[in-house]
């Protein structure tokens, strides 16, 4: 019998594309875990899985519902009590900015006020098949899509999966990862079919104004564009609120956001993310889950509607652990006279900065993991704008971050004579 490594069958072309991991960016990590097993101290900077365990409370409730027998199939747009769970926190959330807006203006705010349905939310087993969904839905093999540099690592697969055309726009690194209207706008041409925007940003920590919103969304309705924005991190910020782009965008019809509770929650093994869109568009997204997915677990979505409904203490938590762990882990870094960093306003994520010692940030990390036992992620895996830094991840405790930055402080004058020496 001809075994499989034998076969001249054909693969498909995104299969073969997929087989090339960019920059092979997870290199370093595995390497990491292998020296965990082999009993070496190796703090795990790497990986962005909360560190903290979903709140006893929502278990229980999701034990309760598969009990109950909530264990069926579900509908392709997903169970209605989780869809009208996340309507009416976004309607909290529009009225609460609509008052801001109307205190700040001596009431003369002309925005409307925003109501949302449950229809106009689908929901996925987590965000990133909520983006696949999505960019599937609006965007031909060739067609090309503006997305800031440096993105999310995750978004690569994606658009390669979709066969898109991405065009990068370098952020502002001189400005803790700025976003300029101007410079998208520059890279927009009669091809683009769509504007791809993560705020709070993974891996800077950026969070886009407002008013830099609402400027872009416009730019990209007058021009028939979809403009679509990445918010899993909108519930982990520091320094800056996170405004969402539902909230500031004047027009919706062109509007996507995807968000998820992996983060917020700590809940990324539930696999629970949604598209918030217009009606049309969530009528196509439907029909793209009932094609490929034929929905989600009913019980994680009960549990999921649970969180929604009465986690917010628990989210409190952990956005302030993140804030301590960000304002220690920035103080540290700043005591290296051979580092810099961008300082990030939210998400779980520092980017460092190696420029004076190095341009390869692969090279970097792979001494910080051999000479001071720190894991992280090489820069040039987020794009060409950080190929001299690497990510540092907040899922530590600040007694774990201190031993990896006292290694660091120890390693560094040998790291940065082998960077010099190579």
């Amino acid at each position: 019998m001809t075994t499989q490594s034998d076969s001249k069958l054909p693969f498909s072309r995104i299969t073969n594309l997929l087989d090339t991991p960019a920059n092979d960016v997870w290199r370093i990590h595995y390497e990491a875990l292998k020296r965990i097993e082999r009993g070496e101290e190796v703090t795990l900077l790497s990986v962005g899985d909360p560190d903290f365990n979903t709140p006893v409370d929502i278990t229980r409730h999701l034990v309760e519902r598969i009990n109950a027998g909530r264990t069926h199939y579900s509908p392709a747009a997903g169970e209605r009590v989780l869809r009208e769970a996340l309507a009416t926190l976004e309607c909290t959330t529009a009225r609460r900015h609509s008052i801001a807006r109307r205190d700040s203006s001596a009431g003369r705010d002309s925005s409307p006020e925003r109501h949302f349905s449950y229809e106009q939310f689908t929901i996925f087993p987590g965000a990133t098949s909520a983006l696949y969904a999505l960019l599937t839905c609006m965007l031909d093999p060739g067609d090309e899509i503006v997305v800031p540099d440096p993105m999310y690592l995750g978004y690569q697969g994606i658009l390669t999966a979709v066969q898109a055309r991405t065009v990068p726009v370098a952020l502002d690194l001189s400005q803790d990862a700025l976003l300029d209207v101007a410079h998208i706008e520059a890279a927009l041409t009669p091809r683009t079919k769509a504007v791809l925007i993560n705020t709070p940003g993974n891996p800077c920590g950026n969070i886009i104004a407002p008013e830099t919103l609402k400027h872009l969304a416009g730019i990209c309705r007058e021009r028939n564009i979809w403009l679509i924005s990445d918010e899993v991190y909108s519930l982990i910020t520091f320094d800056t609120p996170h405004v969402s782009l539902l909230n500031s965008a004047e027009h919706l019809d062109n509007i996507a956001v995807v968000d998820g509770l992996s983060k917020s929650h700590a809940m990324s093994g539930w696999r629970i993310g949604w598209v918030v869109a217009e009606k049309k568009l969530s009528k196509a997204l439907e029909r793209f889950s009932a094609a490929s997915l034929f929905g989600c677990s009913q019980f994680v979505q009960d549990g999921a509607a649970f969180a929604l409904q009465t986690d917010t203490e628990h989210v409190e938590e952990m956005r302030v652990e993140y804030q301590k762990r960000r304002d220690y882990l920035i103080d540290r870094l700043a005591g290296f006279d051979e580092l810099g960093y961008i300082r990030p306003a939210g998400g779980m994520f520092v980017m460092v900065d190696a420029s004076q010692i190095t341009s390869d940030g692969t090279a970097f990390a792979e001494l910080l993991l051999a000479k001071a036992g720190i894991s992280s992620i090489p820069g040039g895996g987020f794009g060409a704008a950080t190929r001299s830094h690497v990510r540092f991840g907040l899922t530590q405790n600040v007694e774990e971050l201190r031993k990896a930055m006292d290694r660091l402080a120890a390693a560094l004058p040998e790291i940065c004579q082998a960077l010099d020496s190579g």
